[in-house]
């Protein structure tokens, strides 16, 4: 068990971009990681809702253990920098998603979370699904990474010879688990 401390306090967007197997996979994947979460904030769109009913064929996004709340609910804590969130993981991110948070547009919950994200200096994690990138894509990244946002396109790795398309996506997942300051006892490489 985690020293309370040390516990992260973690919000979940997820935008209707395609990869919904990316969240799915990262919520289950939060719920056994519990003892070193404090708070869960979970957010998502309707597009997202759309999406994931298309890709995986179920509604299961509304039965994970976090706080939910809607698009428009500016009274979520990871809403105000005060909360002391630690970390806003937006998966998958849409394109549109990470033009506005570029361009400082806080017209849902969603984009404000990512503001205060960077206006607070905490960790902002966009797991991009898109391909190929056009220029305003790679300028909108830019500007993100360069605000201190973290861009983690959702790109599996393969050395650890996955064999189920779960255990494709969950390298991504893996990933954004580091990225989040989370120990999931995932592949490394060269163990």
């Amino acid at each position: 068990m985690a020293d309370k401390k040390d516990m992260k306090k973690i919000a979940v967007a997820i935008t209707g971009a395609s990869g919904s197997i990316y969240a799915k996979l990262l919520l289950q994947k939060m719920e056994s990681l519990s003892e070193q979460i404090s708070e869960l904030s979970i957010v998502i769109s309707d597009n997202a809702k759309f999406v994931w009913k298309t890709e995986i064929g179920d509604e299961t996004y509304g039965g994970f253990k976090g706080r939910y709340f809607t698009k428009n609910d500016f009274t979520a804590p990871f809403a105000s920098g005060s909360a002391k969130y630690d970390a806003l993981i937006i998966i998958p991110c849409s394109m549109g998603t990470l033009g506005r948070i570029a361009a400082g547009i806080s017209n849902d919950l969603v984009t404000r979370g990512a503001d205060v994200m960077l206006k607070e200096r905490k960790k902002l994690i966009l797991v991009i699904r898109d391909t190929p990138y056009n220029l305003v894509h790679i300028k909108n990244m830019e500007t993100i990474t360069l605000a201190g946002g973290i861009i983690c396109p959702a790109t599996p790795s393969f050395y650890s010879n996955p064999t189920t398309i779960e255990e494709v996506a969950a390298t991504v997942v893996d990933r954004v688990i580091d990225l989040a300051g989370l120990e999931a006892g995932s592949y490394r490489w060269g163990k």
